[in-house]
């Protein structure tokens, strides 16, 4: 495990989109939060291309990632959006680069796969979390949300609880080990591949959005028959909002879903944490050691900086 130096306010932060392209509008609005932390912002060269569903063809969005990376001026990368496109560039990166130059680097959705590739590769500490375009800056989002971003210029055990939100116990137990996962669909697709998500021993977290209970159900099916549930030593679920069907009497609830794959493990897991495509939406370091109990129906993550 290898944890990025803490920002402090007059830092350069870079901003990248390794996925589909940002709503401009939206991404000036993201920029201005920055600034407003106090922070000094550098655009990647490719951010505002183009190429069809890609936010500037392959080794254009591979460049920028590389660059802010290498900038020794730059402490922090923000990711501008997700929508598609990361997993595209994961074989052509440079690990050494990114293991030797560690920053901060945020983000969620479909960059789950850069947050994959990055931990194994280089052990470096990432952090799941709101982006520029497609949250910071739209209008309804939140103060909540906002205050998340202070955990980047401080050490701070995250502590959440259900003063933050209703937890439900779907298993019972206590486990402690780093915190990893993501995007559901996007640990799904990594199946098979050198970015396979390592769980063995690792509390992990999925969120996903938009998906009817069978697909989350084929998803999970994925990760039980790959033996990732079972490796696991808890399991945190965030948001999955946009589940429901117009099809209720052909179909299985979400609970429903959740008690066939999670029930019988013999290990905690808490569904409910408003971690994902949801307001207000916490975020959470990836790789630091974590302690999830259905007990205290609580998850203590330890700091994602030092």
């Amino acid at each position: 495990m290898m944890k990025p130096k803490r920002l402090k306010q007059g830092d350069t932060v870079g901003v990248i989109a390794p996925a589909s392209p940002p709503d401009l509008k939206n991404l000036d609005k993201g920029l201005s939060f920055l600034e407003s932390l106090g922070l000094n912002v550098k655009l990647g060269a490719h951010v505002k291309k183009k190429h069809g569903y890609l936010a500037g063809n392959d080794k254009e969005r591979m460049e920028d990632f590389h660059q802010m990376f290498q900038d020794s001026e730059v402490a922090a990368i923000f990711c501008a959006g997700g929508g598609y496109g990361t997993g595209r560039i994961l074989s052509t990166i440079d690990y050494a680069t990114v293991k030797a130059n560690p920053k901060i680097f945020l983000g969620y959705s479909d960059i789950t796969s850069l947050h994959t590739a990055i931990r194994q590769e280089t052990g470096l500490v990432t952090f799941h979390g709101p982006m520029l375009c497609s949250d910071v800056g739209k209008e309804d989002f939140d103060e909540e949300s906002k205050k998340m971003f202070q955990q980047l210029f401080q050490p701070e055990v995250i502590h959440y609880d259900e003063s933050l939100s209703p937890l439900e116990v779907i298993g019972e137990g206590e486990a402690s080990g780093e915190v990893v996962g993501g995007n559901l669909s996007l640990l799904v697709n990594t199946m098979g591949t050198p970015y396979e998500i390592d769980t063995k021993g690792k509390l992990l977290f999925m969120e996903d959005v938009g998906e009817q209970p069978y697909r989350l159900d084929s998803f999970f099916n994925q990760l039980k028959l790959a033996g990732k549930l079972e490796d696991a030593a808890g399991i945190i679920l965030g948001d999955f909002s946009g589940t429901e069907t117009e099809n209720t009497k052909e179909t299985l609830s979400l609970a429903q879903v959740y008690e066939d794959y999670f029930s019988r493990l013999n290990k905690p897991v808490l569904a409910g944490f408003k971690i994902g495509h949801c307001l207000p939406h916490y975020s959470i370091p990836f790789g630091t050691d974590a302690v999830l109990s259905s007990h205290k129906k609580a998850l203590m993550i330890q700091p994602g900086v030092y």
